[in-house]
């Protein structure tokens, strides 16, 4: 991920429920699709922030600004970005999707690190209770590594790395989907799709 930036990098996390746990893999075999939702951005009015989504943050500083922006890169020349520089190391703003609550999903999205000299990170946060609630599943540019975290009263803990396979009780409900970047990322998010697994 290192050097020029100028393509979107995919990135996807399966969350499903089995038993008393919940299993996290970086890959979507071996279970069927009851419905798929993709966020319509290319129907999102540039200048704006982006429809059917509200925003949090974890830690301190700055909540983010979310806007839908223009991308000739991007797969319908528009992509939604998170444009806030605030510097504070511990911020991680979120954008999360309203209209689905979700326990078990497969969902995708791709992003392009645009900027940042603290962080460069995108991230999806899924089974999002609040703020301060859920689990995260985030690239960073410019340590190219992927890592997979929980979030509990807004203390992030490592739980898995890039090729992760893991079981975990803390939050076995459904919950929000969000977008998430750290500290002064400036990330484009484009190619939002969950599907929600039986």
């Amino acid at each position: 991920m290192h050097g020029t930036r100028p393509n979107f990098f995919p990135l996807t996390l399966l969350v499903a429920l089995f038993a008393a746990g919940v299993i996290v893999t970086s890959g979507s075999e071996g279970l069927s699709q009851a419905a798929a939702t993709v966020v319509a951005i290319a129907n999102m009015e540039i200048g704006t922030t982006p429809a059917d989504f509200r925003f949090a943050r974890t830690g301190q500083g700055d909540t983010g600004k979310w806007t839908v922006v223009n991308d000739e890169t991007s797969f319908a020349g528009r992509v939604i970005e998170q444009s806030s520089t605030d510097r504070t190391d511990y911020r991680f703003p979120l954008a999360i999707f309203e209209p689905l609550v979700a326990k078990n999903i497969d969902v995708s999205v791709k992003f392009k690190p645009v900027t940042g000299r603290v962080d460069q990170a995108a991230g999806i946060a899924v089974r999002l209770l609040d703020g301060d609630n859920y689990y995260v599943v985030r690239a960073n540019a410019l340590e190219d590594n992927v890592r997979f975290y929980r979030v509990v009263r807004g203390r992030r803990e490592q739980i898995g790395g890039a090729e992760f396979t893991l079981s975990d009780k803390t939050f076995a409900g459904a919950g929000k989907v969000a977008l998430w970047t750290k500290s002064d990322s400036v990330t484009r998010f484009d190619q939002i799709a969950i599907d929600v697994l039986e």
